[in-house]
């Protein structure tokens, strides 16, 4: 971010601003969080283009929807576009020009350039599966940088657990809770944070006797919150940083 908020600094010293970025991992890790992170920080608008909202009705179809988008955004002069499950328009191409997914995934990629021509903005796309994009869509001079946005560690975890447990958190066992929820992505840990202050919520309400969320009733959130991360979510994840990581 700091060539983007400094940016006259950055060509004193020859740096580039990022102009477009990758961010790929499991579902729930964070990567909507980050984009929204980074628009804060350099207090810039944030715009999200869903590709499944995207109007297929019109003459065209996508790929018109997809650049009248674009052609809107002209008129922001500063802005973080963030495109989440980018894979939806962007995937592997088939190589039959008539597949419906060719004409839209060759939109974007004419679309990218332009967009890269333009100071003040950022294209932030997202996928939960970065080996299921097209080639040419990962190719340098399209995105600065592939990030990976993996599971959180206990560092991260503890933070996320204080987040959500807000002043429940000094009465709490907060590593035992961290320790315990080793397979949990941030989306993980939130949904059963709240799960375990319903569980005293109702407590009170059925017996009223007033005790605030306990260690044991988290504890029992987390045994009862399947987990977005698996194994092989892991291992993919590992593989796919191991070859497409750049930045």
């Amino acid at each position: 971010m700091l060539p983007l908020a400094q940016p006259a600094l950055a060509e004193q010293y020859g740096v580039m601003p990022p102009k477009a970025v990758i961010l790929f991992g499991p579902p729930g890790t964070g990567k909507t969080s980050f984009a929204k992170g980074v628009a804060s920080r350099l207090e810039w608008p944030f715009v999200e283009l869903f590709p499944s909202r995207l109007a297929s009705s019109r003459e065209g179809g996508l790929a018109t929807s997809l650049r009248e988008a674009f052609t809107d955004l002209a008129e922001l002069e500063t802005v973080i576009l963030f495109i989440d499950e980018v894979e939806e328009i962007a995937s592997v191409r088939s190589g039959t020009a008539v597949d419906p997914g060719h004409g839209v995934t060759n939109e974007l990629l004419k679309l990218i350039p332009g967009f890269r021509d333009h100071d003040d903005r950022l294209l932030i796309c997202a996928t939960n599966s970065i080996r299921s994009l097209d080639p040419a869509f990962l190719r340098p001079g399209r995105f600065d940088y592939v990030i990976p946005v993996g599971p959180p560690d206990p560092v991260a975890r503890t933070a996320v657990w204080q987040r959500y447990l807000r002043p429940a958190a000094a009465d709490v066992d907060l590593q035992r809770l961290v320790e315990a929820s080793e397979m949990f992505t941030p989306a993980d840990i939130e949904f059963a944070a709240r799960k375990g202050a319903q569980t005293a919520f109702e407590r009170e309400v059925a017996h009223g006797k007033g005790t605030p969320p306990s260690t044991e009733d988290y504890l029992q959130a987390i045994a009862q919150t399947r987990p977005t991360l698996t194994d092989q979510a892991l291992k993919d994840f590992a593989e796919d940083t191991e070859q497409y990581v750049r930045m």
